[in-house]
């Protein structure tokens, strides 16, 4: 009588589990390609002109000699002496607050006006004619920065400008240099700024809200949520992440602003009242003929920009967890 194993015998293990993949000539070819050439035109033309500018800034370069001196850190301290500079980085500051959070508010609201806020009966559906509206609102964007700072010029004009012209018309008698003006001309230049960009956001959110799966929002309906409740609580958690995205890509816009400001009110308008770093570096290098000081601007605000960015994804993420 043959004995009977109680237990069966374990399959192998296939060999291949556990070793390494050959290093073969498709393999070589298919990483230089599509990872090595990418690497290589990343690190030539994003992260060599970074190295380049932070060591132009350690020089006194007056951008035609063919000679640079080494200085040191001496350019970084005459930008945090120099006032012009530090109101500047004020103003970029304010601004990085300021434009994202007015910009990104009323491109949600749009959003949801013409995605989820109709009628509260039966299906959920936009007010009437979203279609419209969303095509409407998008039309800014495509004209170029440079146009909408002329044309908001041309409104602001105190003299025969079309704002002045409608408060006339209301019976205020009004002759106010918005752009003149240091109380008012940053937040004249915001106006223009969020006309621009307002409807850009609103097509992402739009389509970001109606990513959002229909029986999460027919069961918060069904809950008793209203239109303000089911956008505050159901929709905007559920988008969080086009939200952190959106407020990294106006933050760095706030952070640049060269052409609203050079073009609405040159030479950083009256009294320095919207100069931004931009703006004061490009006339620090092209007009002062001072590159090395220029470069040193434009490693703060670098740092800056990844310091906002790393600051917005890692609150978003913790907010997730």
């Amino acid at each position: 009588m043959v004995a009977v194993p109680t237990t069966a015998p374990t399959a192998e293990a296939p060999r291949s589990r556990g070793r390494r993949q050959r290093l073969t000539l498709e393999r070589v070819v298919f990483f230089a390609m599509f990872l090595g050439l990418p690497l290589l035109v990343y690190v030539l033309f994003v992260v060599s002109p970074f190295v380049q500018a932070f060591y132009y800034s350690l020089t006194d370069w007056r951008g035609v000699s063919a000679s640079q001196d080494f200085i040191g850190l001496k350019n970084y301290a005459t930008l945090f002496a120099d006032d012009n500079f530090r109101r500047a980085l004020w103003h970029n500051a304010v601004l990085m607050v300021v434009l994202p959070l007015i910009t990104i508010t009323l491109a949600y609201a749009l959003a949801v006006l013409v995605t989820i806020g109709g009628d509260s009966r039966g299906e959920v559906k936009g007010i009437r004619g979203a279609s419209v509206y969303r095509v409407i609102s998008f039309f800014p964007y495509v004209i170029p920065a440079v146009v909408i700072g002329i044309l908001f010029a041309f409104i602001y004009a105190p003299g025969g400008g079309l704002l002045n012209g409608l408060l006339g018309l209301v019976g205020i008698d009004s002759q106010i240099a918005w752009l003149g003006d240091p109380r008012v001309a940053m937040a004249a230049i915001v106006v223009a700024v969020v006309w621009n960009m307002v409807g850009f956001y609103m097509v992402l959110f739009v389509a970001a809200i109606k990513a959002v799966p229909s029986e999460v929002i027919e069961a918060a309906r069904l809950d008793g949520a209203g239109r303000l409740r089911l956008s505050v609580q159901v929709v905007l958690p559920m988008i969080r992440e086009n939200i952190s995205t959106a407020l990294v890509y106006m933050g760095i816009m706030a952070l640049d602003m060269f052409v609203f400001v050079n073009v609405m009110t040159p030479n950083g308008g009256t009294s320095k009242s919207t100069e931004v770093v931009s703006r004061y570096l490009y006339e620090t290098a092209f007009q002062k003929s001072n590159f090395g000081l220029a470069s040193a601007m434009g490693v703060v605000m670098a740092l800056f920009t990844m310091i906002m960015a790393a600051i917005v994804l890692l609150s978003s993420r913790r907010r997730e967890r």
